[in-house]
C-alpha cells in the first residue's frame, strides 16, 4: 500500500484555513456552533490537543517539584546551620555570658597592632592576633543624636538594646530608664560582674548598672553601682579604677563634689573592699574572693599598659582582673543552676585614640587581645556552656596606617619599628615634663630623657622642643604627633568617628551561638543577643524601674532627700553632651 500523504490524516489543509477561521469567528460572535465546528468537533481531542495537555501537565509537575525541592533544601540548610554553624538557639541549662568591649578600637587598630607585633617579635606576615581568628561580623554605631556616637549611647545600645542620645547612661531619649541585661541577669538568678581599666563610673560600666541623664554625674553613678537606687544592689563584682568618686571630698584623693562616703555605703551593703595591689593579690586569683566585691586600684584610670607594666607592683593588668573575676564568679555559681554575666572592657584603647598616641594604642590592644585569649581558655576549660562576644562601642581617632607628610605624592609606607623604640606613652612623658623640677636645662631634659629615652626619637627639631616647652596644655598631643609623624601613622580627629566596628565571637560545647551576629548589625542587636542567650526579661526590669523610681529618694550625705530625679539633672537644651567623652587622662580632668 502506498504511504499516505502527510495531510491525509483528516487534518484540514491550509487551503481551508480561511474558511474555518471565518466560521470560528462567526461562532464567537453569535454564540452558535457552526457546521464546521460540529464537523471538526471529533478532531478536538486529536494529537494537537493532547500535546497541549501534556505540556501543561509537565509544566505543573515541574513547578511543584521545584517548589518541593526548594522547601526541602531550605529546611536542610537551616538544620545544617543549626547543627554546625550555631544558628541562634540558647543552650538549655546553666550558661555563662562574657561580653567584652574594646572601647574606641576600630578595624585599623587591629592592622596597626598586628604589624607592630609582627615587627617587634620577628613574626611572619601570616601570624595574627587571637582576635583576628574570631572575627565574625561588624556593627553600626550611630546614636539617636548623631551619626557619631559617644561611649554612653554606644554602651546603652549594648545594655538596653535601644538607641539613645550621646551622653545617656541607660536612659532613652524621653529620659525614662531602660532596664539593662546585667540588671535582668541578676533578677533571673545569675551572678554579675564588671571589669574595666578606666574608672568604674565611666560610661561603659555605668550603662550596665546605673541610670543617669548625663554621663558626667559620676558621683551619682558610684552610688547607684553599689545599690543606692530603685533596684538595690545588682552587681556582685567590680574591678577597675575610679576610687576618687567613692571617697568623701574631705578625704585626700577624692574627686567627689560632696562628703558622701560611698566606700562606707558599699560596705554597709555587704561589699568587701580592696584598693591596692596587695589587696588584689590577696584575692588569690579569685579563689579567695568574698562577694560582693568592690576593687578600686587607681584614683582615676589605671595607667596605659605600656606604662603599667613598669608599675606592676601597684596596678593589676586587665588580664589579671579578668581571670580573677572569671574564677570568682565560677566558684560563686558552682552549686547554682544559673551561671554568670561578666562585662570586661579594655577601656583605654579609647583614651589612646583621643590622645592620638600610637604607642599607647598598640600596647592597649595587645593587652585586650591577651585578656580575650584568657577568656577563650576559660570557656574551653569549663563544663558550663558559655558565649563570648567582643565588640567596640565606636572607633576613636580616625586612625590610619598611613600619613602624608608633604604635598608631594606619598610613599606607601608606615614604620612599626618607630613604635617599637618607644617605652612610654605621651601621657606619661607629658606628666613627667609637667612635674620636672631638676637642675638640668629643660630643653636638654626633653631632648635626651623624654624624647631620646622615652620615645626613642633622636632627631627632634628645635620647633618641636620649643613647642613642648612653651605650650603646656598641648604637650600630650605634641609628644603623640612627634612619634606619629615618624611612624607615619595618621589621625583625623581627637574625637570619635562613625566607622563600623568589628564583632568577635566564640562559644563552647562545640556550638558557636555567636554566629547569630555574623554579618553587619546595628549595635542594639548585640544587646538583644545577650538578652536572648541568657533568656532574660529586660522589659520587666524597665517596668520595675519606672514603678519604683517614682518612690525612690536620693539622699545626701546628711541623710536628707536630694531634690530632683534619682537619675540626676536633665541636659540643657543644646548642651553638648559628648563633650564628656573627651580624653580624661592625667593632663585633663583627673589626676592619679
Amino acid at each position: 500500500m502506498a504511504p499516505k500523504p502527510m495531510l491525509a490524516s483528516g487534518r484540514p489543509s491550509s487551503e481551508h484555513s480561511d474558511e474555518r477561521a471565518e466560521a470560528e469567528e462567526d461562532a464567537l460572535l453569535t454564540g452558535e456552533r457552526t457546521e464546521t465546528y460540529a464537523a471538526g468537533r471529533n478532531n478536538k481531542y486529536g494529537w494537537g490537543f493532547w500535546r497541549e495537555v501534556g505540556l501543561f501537565v509537565w509544566a505543573l509537575i515541574a513547578t511543584v517539584a521545584v517548589i518541593v525541592v526548594a522547601v526541602l533544601y531550605q529546611h536542610q540548610t537551616a538544620a545544617h546551620r543549626n547543627q554546625d554553624d550555631g544558628a541562634f538557639s540558647p543552650p538549655s541549662g546553666k550558661r555563662n555570658m562574657i561580653f567584652m568591649v574594646s572601647d574606641g578600637m576600630g578595624p585599623t587598630s587591629l592592622s596597626l597592632t598586628r604589624s607592630f607585633r609582627q615587627f617587634q617579635s620577628g613574626l611572619p606576615a601570616e601570624d595574627v592576633l587571637v582576635l583576628d581568628q574570631h572575627l565574625i561580623g561588624s556593627s553600626r554605631t550611630r546614636s539617636t543624636s548623631s551619626l557619631i556616637t559617644d561611649s554612653a549611647a554606644g554602651a546603652t545600645a549594648f545594655s538596653c538594646g535601644f538607641k539613645s542620645y550621646n551622653g545617656a547612661i541607660s536612659v532613652l531619649p524621653d529620659h525614662s530608664p531602660c532596664g539593662t541585661v546585667l540588671e535582668a541577669a541578676k533578677k533571673a538568678g545569675y551572678m554579675t560582674g564588671l571589669v574595666v581599666t578606666t574608672r568604674i563610673t565611666d560610661a561603659t560600666p555605668a550603662c550596665f548598672a546605673a541610670h543617669v541623664n548625663t554621663r558626667d554625674q559620676e558621683d551619682r553613678i558610684a552610688e547607684q553601682e553599689v545599690g543606692e537606687y530603685p533596684l538595690g544592689r545588682v552587681v556582685d563584682l567590680m574591678l577597675g579604677g575610679g576610687r576618687c568618686h567613692f571617697l568623701p571630698n574631705t578625704t585626700d584623693g577624692s574627686c567627689r563634689h560632696d562628703d558622701k562616703d560611698v566606700v562606707a555605703l558599699a560596705k554597709n551593703k555587704g561589699f568587701s573592699y580592696v584598693d591596692d595591689r596587695s589587696g588584689f593579690d590577696g584575692l588569690d586569683g579569685g579563689n579567695a574572693v568574698s562577694l560582693p566585691l568592690l576593687g578600686l586600684f587607681a584614683r582615676t584610670d589605671i595607667p596605659y599598659e605600656v606604662d603599667r607594666r613598669n608599675q606592676n607592683d601597684i596596678y593589676p593588668s586587665l588580664d589579671e582582673m579578668a581571670r580573677t573575676a572569671l574564677t570568682a564568679l565560677t566558684k560563686a555559681t558552682k552549686d547554682s543552676d544559673k551561671g554568670f554575666f561578666l562585662m570586661i572592657e579594655g577601656s583605654r584603647i579609647d583614651h589612646a585614640g583621643h590622645s592620638n598616641d600610637p604607642v599607647a594604642q598598640v600596647h592597649e590592644v595587645l593587652a585586650y587581645d591577651k585578656a580575650f585569649s584568657s577568656v577563650l581558655d576559660f570557656i574551653e576549660g569549663s563544663d558550663t556552656a558559655a558565649a563570648l562576644v567582643s565588640t567596640s562601642d565606636h572607633e576613636t581617632g580616625g586612625l590610619a596606617t598611613a600619613k602624608q607628610l608633604h604635598i608631594t605624592y606619598p610613599e606607601y609606607v608606615w614604620y612599626p619599628g618607630v613604635l617599637a623604640n618607644a617605652s612610654h606613652s605621651a601621657e606619661k612623658l607629658s606628666g613627667d615634663l609637667n612635674n620636672y623640677s631638676g637642675k638640668e636645662n629643660i630643653k636638654t631634659y626633653i631632648r635626651d630623657t623624654l624624647l631620646g629615652d622615652g620615645l626613642g626619637v633622636h632627631d627632634a627639631t628645635d620647633d618641636e622642643i620649643e613647642s613642648l616647652v612653651s605650650q603646656r596644655e598641648l604637650r600630650p598631643w605634641t609628644f603623640s604627633d612627634i612619634i606619629s609623624r615618624r611612624a607615619q601613622v595618621g589621625w583625623s580627629t581627637h574625637g570619635h568617628s562613625a566607622v563600623d566596628v568589628n564583632i568577635y565571637g566564640s562559644g563552647s560545647s562545640g556550638r558557636n551561638t555567636t554566629l547569630q551576629l555574623a554579618g553587619n548589625h546595628e549595635n542594639t542587636e548585640i544587646g538583644d543577643f545577650i538578652g536572648t542567650y541568657l533568656e532574660l526579661d529586660v522589659e520587666s526590669v524597665t517596668k520595675e524601674l519606672l514603678e519604683k523610681g517614682t518612690q525612690f529618694d536620693t539622699l545626701g550625705s546628711d541623710g536628707k532627700k536630694v531634690s530632683g530625679s534619682w537619675m540626676g539633672r536633665l541636659p540643657e537644651p543644646g548642651e553638648l553632651l559628648d563633650d564628656f567623652d573627651h580624653y580624661h587622662g592625667d593632663f585633663r580632668r583627673h589626676k592619679h
